[in-house]
């Protein structure tokens, strides 16, 4: 199966288990992986085949820059559902959310989590 991979996008929102994180907000990171079959697109340079970035992006967008919720887990599930959704091609998705300064006591690049979800059928 081929892919299209969009990498460490760049969003702000109000995320997070702690009250100074909905309030004051912070920088997450989104990487996501799409598997679909490109072989049209490629064979024929159409859009049609493939999928639009911007659209892609916009979805994201949505999620992370939304409504607070607590978890890292609950933007990842909800971004690779509405991405499936949203793309009837795409036979599966994964999504890593990053938290590049996570409110925690030491030193780190961050904290993340990465999901997959196949279209069932």
């Amino acid at each position: 199966m081929d892919r299209i991979k969009l990498k460490e996008l760049r969003f702000f929102g109000r995320h997070g288990v702690l009250p100074e994180e909905n309030r004051l907000g912070q920088q997450f990171t989104v990487s996501l992986t799409l598997e679909l079959d490109l072989s049209e697109a490629g064979r024929n340079d159409s859009l049609e085949g493939s999928i639009d970035y911007r659209e892609l992006i916009r979805v994201a967008t949505e999620v992370m820059e939304g409504p607070p919720v607590k978890l890292l887990e609950t933007l990842a599930e909800t971004l690779a559902r509405q991405t499936l959704t949203a793309f009837p091609q795409v036979g599966s998705v994964t999504v890593e959310v990053g938290k590049p300064n996570p409110p925690i006591p030491v030193e780190s690049s961050g904290t993340f989590v990465e999901i997959t979800r196949i279209r069932q059928e």
